[in-house]
């Protein structure tokens, strides 16, 4: 295991979590121990949405029927505003599935709660243009990660996937990521602490990142695609549930595997759903690129930015594999 270079705790405020683990409610139905159904015997499943963006497979599936067609009774509902803070709702019952990014998944590993990833969502690629990166104003005298030294970059959660990804960059651009200061500031806010000068930089993702470059702010690399491969969207449960409901679980995430495909080839229908669910404008979204939506896991990819993000003082260990993912999980090693 990497030696933290630093007090875990120096700079993130975001509290620590601690979780009283309750059985989840048992009911019959679906073949599954566990799996609470609805009158008309459908197997009921609460999910836990972000706030910000990257869930539109989850009403893809929903309004496509998938989730109706595998015998699901799907409720989407939106999660804690630093997804990380979702774990706890899984694990004592009041959802079943729920939504994070890398680090809000690891996080929660690292700590031992018995929770595993069950499907990808959203992951970095070459394949198509940035949706998410460090946005300055134009007159900025930064013009690399390594210029962040010194500088203040507001990020909508701390110790999150984005802080790490801004550390990284700034290591693998020659800079020192202890020199840089970051604040968290809400989704909403980020282009205005940029262009009113709150913040020296900020880092945006989906169609806030979008609006932010037609407002005027110049965009520095690629964002999370200078690391292909790096998982941004996950959806989770316990491990309990999965043990108990494994048809169940299948059942849901290969709907989601179904939306997966739908959004990838009608991005009409991705934007859609962020007009109704962001506070962007509808020329913002009508402008903007959407997401890769993969369903699969980089395992290779994910332990390098375990190993990092335990380096960084992010996580407080570096769990292992066989703590993160749940056996019906997709995974792959190679990039693009």
């Amino acid at each position: 295991m990497p030696k933290s270079r630093r007090n875990p705790w120096r700079r993130l405020s975001v509290a620590v979590v601690t979780l009283a683990v309750a059985a989840p409610v048992a009911a019959c139905g679906s073949g599954d121990s566990t799996a609470a159904t609805s009158s008309d015997g459908k197997a009921k499943i609460t999910v836990l949405r972000s706030n910000g963006s990257l869930f539109e497979p989850l009403f893809i599936a929903q309004q496509q029927g998938y989730f109706k067609d595998a015998g699901l009774d799907v409720t989407i509902k939106a999660g804690a505003q630093d997804t990380s803070q979702n774990a706890p709702s899984v694990l004592n019952g009041e959802a079943q599935f729920a939504m994070t990014d890398s680090s809000g998944f690891l996080k929660g590993a690292a700590k031992k709660m018995p929770i595993r990833i069950a499907t990808g969502l959203v992951t970095a690629t070459n394949k198509t243009e940035p949706t998410d990166g460090l946005l300055v104003k134009k007159s900025s005298s930064i013009d690399s990660f390594a210029d962040l030294e010194g500088k203040t970059v507001g990020l909508s959660a701390l110790g999150g996937t984005i802080q790490f990804i801004v550390e990284y960059l700034v290591e693998k651009d020659g800079g020192d990521p202890e020199k840089v200061k970051f604040v968290s500031l809400p989704t909403t806010s980020l282009t205005d602490a940029a262009s009113s000068g709150k913040t020296d930089a900020v880092y945006s993702f989906g169609a806030f990142y979008a609006a932010g470059k037609q407002a005027g702010l110049r965009s520095i690399g690629n964002g999370m695609n200078d690391l292909p491969g790096i998982t941004q969207g996950v959806l989770f449960a316990g491990q309990e549930y999965l043990s108990k409901n494994a048809a169940t679980a299948k059942k849901f995430t290969g709907a989601i595997a179904k939306a997966i495909t739908y959004a990838n080839a009608h991005p009409e229908a991705v934007k859609a759903i962020d007009k109704k669910y962001t506070q962007l404008s509808d020329d913002f979204i009508d402008n903007s690129e959407i997401a890769y939506y993969d369903k699969s896991i980089n395992t290779k990819v994910m332990r390098t930015v375990i190993t990092k993000m335990n380096e960084y003082g992010i996580l407080t260990s570096a769990p292992k594999d066989d703590a993160l993912y749940w056996d019906g999980v997709s995974t792959v090693t190679s990039t693009s």
